[in-house]
């Protein structure tokens, strides 16, 4: 009787699928802790080459590209850069 239940019977199948469940979860929380440094390594550019930063002249130039100043007031932004 004893055998039936801690042998090959029902709590050694209950051990079985305690151990499997235990392994299941871990490897999931694995996944889940990979994905969350994978993204939060993507979102701050770890993987992405440096851009080198713009100077005032390239900005200027493209918010005259964009419309958002006219020719006057780029001409006059400009030769203050110069300067």
């Amino acid at each position: 009787m004893i055998g039936q239940y801690w042998g090959n019977g029902m709590m050694g199948q209950y051990w079985g699928h305690m151990w499997f469940g235990w392994l299941f979860w871990i490897v999931i929380a694995g996944l889940i802790i990979w994905a969350v440094i994978t993204l939060a390594r993507k979102g701050s550019g770890g993987n992405q080459p440096v851009k080198p930063q713009e100077t005032a002249l390239d900005i200027l130039k493209r918010r005259y590209a964009l419309g958002e100043i006219s020719k006057t007031e780029f001409d006059e932004k400009k030769k203050d850069l110069q300067s």
